[in-house]
């Protein structure tokens, strides 16, 4: 429609800071634990990148730094209050007891696992940081695999963004040759 080219028409003409800053402040905040579409503007700045808009390399290091802050952030949430939230009294108290007791045993064989490959898991995305740290995994593990997810989800993510949105592009151009 007129209005989304208008509205692409002036993203394009912002700042490239006000992109990286986008996709810094996105990314790190959906990693806090906060439901915001973080993988969503990495994907938007690779695709930027593949346009000549942005730098690859700075939007997948922005995106990289900002999820593993940003999940650092939610796992001290998560290890200062979501214990007691999950402990005190109440509704459901016996049922969350038991969920946090499971989460333990969880985290102390799968924590690893489950913080790298939930960087690519939209909910989990949102929510292994604070499980992590309410399940008291330790810190030194839960940075070394959430630094290693974050760096592999961001490159993963971001390449392919930009390779798909170079194929985006040169089909669009395709067409419009050929309509015209």
């Amino acid at each position: 429609s007129r209005a989304s080219n208008l509205l692409m028409i002036g993203f394009l003409h912002f700042p490239s800071t006000v992109g990286y800053a986008g996709v810094a402040l996105l990314v790190g905040a959906e990693s806090a634990g906060v439901p915001v579409p973080g993988e969503t503007s990495l994907i938007a700045g690779a695709v930027l990148a593949s346009q000549g808009h942005l730098s690859l390399p700075l939007v997948i290091a922005l995106a990289a730094g900002s999820a593993i802050v940003g999940d650092n952030v939610g796992y001290v949430i998560g290890r200062r209050g979501g214990h007691w939230l999950l402990t005190r009294p109440g509704r459901w108290q016996r049922s969350r007891t038991h969920l946090l007791e499971r989460g333990e045993v969880f985290f102390a064989r799968h924590g690893a696992k489950a913080v790298f490959l939930g960087r690519w898991v939209p909910w989990l995305r949102i929510t292994a940081a604070w499980l992590a740290g309410a399940n008291r995994m330790p810190w030194p593990r839960f940075l070394l695999w959430n630094a290693l997810g974050g760096v592999g989800w961001a490159i993963s993510v971001g390449v392919a963004a930009y390779f798909l949105g170079k194929a985006a592009a040169a089909v669009l151009g395709a067409a419009g040759l050929a309509l015209l």
